[in-house]
């Protein structure tokens, strides 16, 4: 098999000698395909299994992240790193209607969760995100234990943000 795949590539190195040699501007033609080429099958990989673009769709980030907001989302990170309270992530959708969510992490597997006129506590502890300002949430949700490779999610804007306090909790 590489005994193939290396006579192929001589060969192909020898005809576009011959053609640098006798038609000089079809070779300059086929450097710039093969470099465009390249250049798109390295971005290919890289949105595939590195890093992705992504598009704040609605306002339940804000004022953290404002709507139509871009991100650019490392795919690798949690494959090295445990998810941490208040990383904000990019997840698809509870409804499995192809949708991605932006929201902030909140609880992690096996704490305990209860929200009381709008405060998060955390294993009985008050949670507060540096740097996040919450207005307007009096939302109250009974005390529950995240499950094993569960997370709980909230949007930063909680009196507008449709989140785990709806849809429970998100793998």
């Amino acid at each position: 098999m590489l005994e193939k795949i290396r006579m192929n590539l001589n060969r192909w190195k020898l005809y576009k000698e011959s053609l640098k040699k006798n038609h000089p501007k079809k070779a300059k033609l086929l450097t710039s395909f093969e470099t465009l080429f390249g250049a798109f099958c390295i971005a290919m990989l890289l949105r595939q299994f590195i890093v992705q673009s992504s598009l704040v769709f609605s306002g339940s980030m804000i004022p953290t992240l404002a709507i139509d907001d871009r991100l650019i989302v490392n795919k690798l990170i949690y494959k090295f790193n445990d998810p941490e309270r208040g990383d904000i992530v990019l997840f698809n959708s509870p409804y499995n209607d192809g949708k991605q969510y932006v929201k902030r992490l909140i609880a992690l597997p096996g704490e305990s969760l209860e929200i009381r006129r709008g405060i998060i506590y955390i294993n009985e502890e008050p949670i507060i995100f540096p740097g996040v300002t919450i207005r307007r949430d009096y939302s109250f949700k009974e005390k529950i234990k995240i499950p094993k490779d569960s997370y709980f999610m909230m949007g930063d804007n909680r009196a507008n943000s449709a989140d785990s306090r709806i849809w429970g909790t998100t793998h």
